[in-house]
């Protein structure tokens, strides 16, 4: 046997990566990149091509499987590595991303019953139509006085457990009824690789309500909805395995799937954002990573319990043993860049960058690079897909203040960069408010690659911008904890220590960008404020007309006589 190797599968929006990954110094040996054939499931059902109202996006669980299928062997070719000298497998998820099974793990939506049933199919993470749910439950834990609140900043978001599965049960009782297992998909692809079904302490902490050992009680949720009552005991809790645990073995069924041998220690599951800490080198308190892709997550470890305003929660090893592990997040970074591309770029724009031979992306920012600070006359609120932190409220939209008939599509496509920018600078300012020292920001990420947006960043939030040391950080992430799991490396720090890599201070920040770009914060903070704390309503009036006019299926056209 060659030098001891692990597998580590990351499980994103839109696609799974598989990479294999030395143990002894975590080199990356291989990689393999499989697309979901069914992508994001936001329009129509698959089956019946059945509209789905605003805010829903579910995804279709074979997709996941086909990865396992596909990724995973694809990357040991890529290595050419072979399968005996791997001691593990790792794995990591989207969060909250959740799916109603059957006694043995089997998805509703696989049932011929429910093919037709979006509820029965699983609702991805950034699936919002569950926040008239989200808000009752935090209502009631604020009239309630309930303990477990503060630890999630204040507010329950519309993408976590119980929001979804009360959504469920009012909207689908069908659907309810049968569901035995309400299943994190970080727990449902490890059940499917050992055949058992294990918890993982990360997810139920955070998205879960899980706080000192105990979920909301059953007079909360009676409170809710009777019907509620018993959704911990009969649909949702199960032992918990720690971060780093073997949840079990490879079956042969897997390891058929997969290429790998039957019996390797297969890693209790994990959320994509936490696993990439310590593959950047970020387990000790004050260095905050931002895992930035279509979405922003940021974790930071702490020693001290403090109540953050608007974080997605605090979990007591929740990133690493020993430390408070910290999330808040935002919703939607490369969604809305991409959005912005798709929708809102003239036709002039693509064909310059074809000439160019650079993608349009690539055009657009270096166009915006061009402009000195504050020219385009523009300041954007980066609520495209709703605000997770601070305000945790999934019903605020997108904002673009200062517009001309002068306005070009590079100044608005800056104007979307450093709206996500300056939500970043919210949220750090949050936490420093709140008494948990940031002293670093780590970005991990498909957007490490865009530099202008590095530097933006640096200079927006004032701090040393430093770079993880690879393209793949929750895939290397996991296959770390997979480490951990076949007993490679004694726990998650040293792990960390051994295989994952980081560069320091790749991005200053410049003095007088800082400084430039303070006082649009400060324009940025204002509309903030304004629209997300009460001094307008009308983000909320007008979410509230397109619910409308979607469920009575209504069209407007307005035609010229």
């Amino acid at each position: 046997m060659c030098e001891p190797l692990v597998v580590g599968v990351d499980f994103g929006t839109l696609s799974g990566r598989a990479v294999v990954v030395r143990v002894s110094d975590g080199a990356e040996l291989g990689t393999a990149v499989s697309e979901y054939p069914h992508g994001v499931v936001d329009r129509a059902l698959p089956v019946t091509g059945e509209p789905l109202p605003p805010d829903w996006a579910l995804q279709v669980p074979s997709d996941y499987v086909g990865v396992l299928r596909t990724a995973v062997p694809a990357a040991l070719r890529d290595a050419g590595a072979d399968p005996a000298d791997v001691v593990g497998l790792g794995t990591d998820f989207t969060a909250c991303t959740v799916v109603p099974t059957t006694v043995d793990g089997t998805p509703l939506c696989e049932l011929p019953e429910f093919e037709r049933e979006p509820h029965a199919y699983v609702k991805l993470w950034r699936h919002h139509a569950a926040q008239p749910q989200a808000d009752r439950i935090t209502e009631l834990a604020r009239a309630r006085d309930e303990k477990w609140l503060p630890r999630y900043g204040g507010r329950i978001s519309s993408e976590w457990e119980f929001a979804k599965a009360l959504q469920v049960l009012e909207e689908a009782p069908a659907v309810y009824a049968a569901t035995a297992h309400w299943v994190e998909l970080a727990d449902w692809i490890v059940w499917q690789l050992t055949g058992n079904y294990v918890r993982n302490a990360c997810t139920a902490g955070y998205k879960g309500i899980l706080q000192d050992g105990e979920y909301p009680g059953a007079d909360f949720l009676r409170e809710l909805n009777p019907g509620f009552a018993d959704f911990v005991p009969d649909k949702l809790d199960r032992p918990l395995g720690r971060l780093g645990d073997r949840a079990g073995s490879l079956t042969a069924e897997a390891a058929a799937w997969t290429g790998l041998r039957e019996g390797i220690a297969v890693a209790v599951g994990n959320v994509d954002a936490h696993v990439t800490a310590p593959a950047a080198l970020a387990v000790e308190p004050g260095r905050m990573v931002a895992i930035m892709g279509t979405s922003t997550c940021h974790v930071l470890n702490a020693e001290e319990l403090r109540a953050v305003p608007g974080m997605c929660g605090v979990v007591d090893g929740g990133i690493v043993p020993g430390l408070w592990g910290y999330e808040a997040g935002q919703s939607g970074v490369g969604d809305i860049f991409g959005w912005f591309a798709e929708h809102g770029v003239p036709p002039a724009y693509h064909e310059d960058a074809r000439r160019a031979g650079v993608s349009l992306h690539e055009h657009l920012t270096t166009l915006a690079a061009g402009q000195e600070i504050g020219a385009h006359g523009l300041v954007a609120l980066d609520w495209h897909s709703g605000n997770r932190s601070v305000l945790v409220d999934h019903e605020l939209s997108g904002v673009v203040v200062g517009q001309t008939l002068a306005t070009r599509a590079e100044d608005t496509y800056r104007a979307l960069l450093e709206a996500t920018a300056f939500g970043t600078r919210t949220i750090i300012e949050a936490f420093r408010d709140a008494c948990v020292p940031v002293t670093e920001l780590v970005v991990a990420g498909g957007l490490v690659r865009n530099a202008f947006l590095m530097q933006l960043y640096a200079d927006v939030v004032n701090l040393p911008l430093s770079v993880i040391g690879s393209a793949q950080g929750p895939a290397v992430g996991s296959a770390l904890h997979a480490a951990v799991a076949a007993g490679a490396h004694p726990d998650i720090t040293a792990a960390s220590r051994a295989m994952g890599s980081v560069h320091r201070d790749v991005y200053r920040p410049v003095p007088a960008n800082v400084r430039a770009y303070d006082e649009l914060y400060a324009d940025y903070r204002e509309l903030h404020d304004h629209f997300g704390r009460g001094g307008s309503d009308v983000l909320h009036r007008l979410a509230a007309r397109r619910h409308a006019a979607a469920s009575a299926g209504e069209r407007t056209v307005l035609t010229c006589r």
